[in-house]
């Protein structure tokens, strides 16, 4: 467990992108102020869903298109409410992403299954089904687009525009 305290009121979430373990966000997951966690497992998506790295700042966002892409790998924590409050902050949810209860399917675990909340992109552009998909996501992979942590973006351009289909946030 990530912290000192019991986890009072358990909550499961699915990371499929920066918030993995090695990844530039995972810390949000292990600094005790954002709340407590616990590394479950690995795991899939039940259904398969459009995994994309998109915005000048090649961010992955997870598009709910159900059976279209692949089962997406990711990381099962066990969280608490304030976890879930802090995940809720980083992804701006529910402006630039929602999030719902996905069917997750654990690797170590003779295949058991979980319900985990997961994020998923809010509306994206059409033209984000036409990029190419993953099932697993590192930003160091051999796709070539790195991820751009928030302390190195330009503050004045509004990534947002690029991937959302809406004309205000």
């Amino acid at each position: 467990m990530v912290g000192n305290a019991t986890l009072s009121s358990t909550l499961k979430v699915f990371v499929y992108g920066t918030l993995k373990t090695g990844e530039p966000n995972h810390h949000w997951l292990t600094q005790p102020e954002n709340g407590h966690s616990r590394f479950v497992g690995e795991g899939m998506t039940l259904v398969k869903y459009p995994l994309v790295i998109a915005s000048r700042y090649n961010i992955p966002f997870l598009l709910d298109v159900p059976d279209k892409g692949h089962n997406v790998s990711g990381e099962v924590y066990e969280i608490d409410e304030k976890m879930l409050a802090s995940l809720d902050v980083l992804e701006d949810y529910p402006t630039y992403y929602t999030r719902r209860l996905e069917t997750i399917v654990l690797k170590d675990s003779r295949s058991s299954q979980e319900q985990c909340w997961t994020y998923f992109l809010n509306g994206h552009k059409p033209h984000l089904l036409e990029l190419p998909t993953m099932a697993s996501y590192s930003s160091h992979g051999d796709h070539g687009l790195q991820y751009t942590e928030r302390y190195r973006r330009d503050p004045h351009h509004d990534y947002r525009l690029e991937v959302i289909d809406r004309p205000t946030l």
